[in-house]
């Protein structure tokens, strides 16, 4: 089936529709980043076959004592069973037990072929004492949902790593329940094409490029652009213009019930060091130890799709880096973070060397967050491994690939350097010795495997220009090859 309002997420879509025609009841949780699109996917997929939808309340840390929060919730769910269809005067549940009980009064009276039920922003809804929400949760399905074989229940959560912990992981009433987790990832740049065209935006994939390393492929945040605007007159609008645009950082990370100012410091102290930093770097710089704390708040942030975990060779032992890949909370930190934000100052630094040098580094991360396009563009057929090496030339200096993909079945490993330019790239004399120099130092390593061959592919906005230092490319990629689907 066709849903004309959604972009992109066919294999979502697939997921839920599968679910629906089941013979079974169906518990499935979703899950990421907040502003992904969750509880949209689900209520333009199943639409009005939901028959019951509750939305958890967000409340701040210094308004909630346990019980209050523990009512409130209650409260909200009780008022969404009323607008179900509930008898008006069924009196008010004093706990989950009795609320659950009610749900299940309600869809025993209902004769419908399947009965969905969406919780949405379940970590809310649970509270940060969430221990009887969940037992009753998971009661509600083992005693009654699960038995019906008709039943799909879906719940939707932004705090990934309560999620995880409380949800996809729990040993308790939950324990093996699931039957289905969805991890919504955000917009693919071909995606993220087909929503312009979509909303009349005729954008040319430069500023498409310039978009995604700006927000990232975020549904909300596209959904804040103006097509009677440019790009650089919308970025300048979303987070120069509103000073609403701190607490909408603040908001990623909202509902991370333990520390969640500490996911913070985590995010601000990697995002200050672009290529990323070990757990040690990161442990010496949010003043956390390195190990079950820190190792729980980059796993979680991890899941979330805000960071990345890679591989980086050369030194005596291999060591694991941590990256902010979050396209909007890296722009905010380089630019807005502990600043006055003021109307038209993107404007005034589009173009500037601040403007190339973060360009620079976030095309480079695009390209990473694009390896399947970039394999569909070199034509491997598998890549064993992506990773990133330091070594030294013979002579001693320091060198680095940023991006090495190695691929056994084509005995080749492949150098990546990627370049932003708004023409095309000139190689010049010292590049290509620098490239040539790289490149032997790599050959001589450990990690290069003897029997294989050693490509330079270069990826660039607009491809390389013609010259007598052109010849040291074996492959070029161009920013084109980003928007190939799949």
């Amino acid at each position: 089936m066709k849903y004309k309002n959604i972009i992109g997420r066919e294999t979502e879509i697939a997921t839920l529709e599968r679910l629906y025609k089941s013979q079974k009841s169906e518990f499935v949780a979703i899950y990421g980043r907040r502003r992904i699109g969750k509880s949209y996917l689900v209520s333009e997929v199943y639409g009005k076959k939901i028959l019951f939808s509750a939305v958890g309340t967000y409340i701040k840390d210094d308004d909630k004592s346990n019980e209050t929060y523990r009512q409130l919730q209650l409260d909200h769910f009780f008022d969404s069973l009323l607008l179900a269809g509930l008898e008006a005067n069924t009196p008010k549940p004093t706990c989950w037990r009795e609320a659950f009980l009610l749900l299940r009064r309600l869809l025993e009276k209902s004769r419908a072929h399947r009965k969905i039920i969406l919780l949405d922003e379940l970590t809310w809804m649970a509270g940060p004492q969430s221990s009887e929400m969940i037992s009753e949760l998971g009661y509600f399905w083992n005693s009654w949902a699960d038995r019906q074989r008709n039943v799909v229940l879906v719940v939707c959560g932004s705090a990934t790593s309560w999620m995880l912990d409380n949800v996809i992981h729990d040993y308790g009433g939950l324990h093996g329940r699931l039957t289905e987790t969805i991890r919504l990832a955000p917009f693919t740049l071909a995606e993220c094409e087909r929503y312009y065209r979509k909303n009349g935006f005729r954008l040319s994939r430069y500023e498409m490029c310039v978009c995604y390393m700006a927000l990232g492929g975020i549904p909300f945040y596209l959904d804040k652009l103006r097509n009677d605007l440019t790009i650089t007159q919308n970025i300048d609008n979303i987070f120069f213009a509103d000073e609403q645009i701190h607490q909408e950082f603040k908001d990623v990370y909202t509902g991370l019930y333990s520390s969640k100012e500490r996911y913070i410091d985590v995010v601000k102290a990697i995002g200050s060091q672009f290529y990323g930093m070990t757990q040690s770097e990161i442990s010496k710089a949010v003043e956390v130890k390195s190990g079950g704390t820190l190792s729980n708040l980059l796993d979680n942030l991890k899941e979330s799709g805000i960071i990345r975990e890679y591989p980086r060779y050369g030194n005596q032992r291999v060591e694991t880096v941590y990256q902010l890949k979050d396209f909007f909370s890296l722009f905010y930190l380089r630019f807005v973070n502990n600043r006055q934000a003021k109307k038209g100052q993107w404007n005034s630094l589009h173009r500037t060397p601040a403007f190339y040098t973060w360009a620079g580094d976030t095309f480079e991360l695009l390209c990473v967050e694009h390896l399947p396009q970039l394999q569909s563009a070199l034509r491997i057929v598998s890549i064993d491994r992506n990773y990133c090496w330091r070594g030294k030339t013979s002579e001693g200096k320091g060198a680095q690939i940023d991006l090495l993909l190695e691929s056994k079945a084509s005995r080749t490993d492949y150098v990546c350097e990627m370049k932003f330019t708004m023409g095309k790239y000139t190689i010049s004399a010292d590049y290509e010795i620098d490239l040539n120099t790289k490149m032997d130092a790599f050959s001589e390593s450990k990690m290069h495997t003897k029997t294989h061959s050693i490509q330079l592919v270069m990826v660039t906005t607009m491809g390389i220009a013609q010259g007598e230092h052109a010849g040291v490319v074996n492959q070029s990629i161009v920013m084109d090859d980003l928007f190939r689907i799949g």
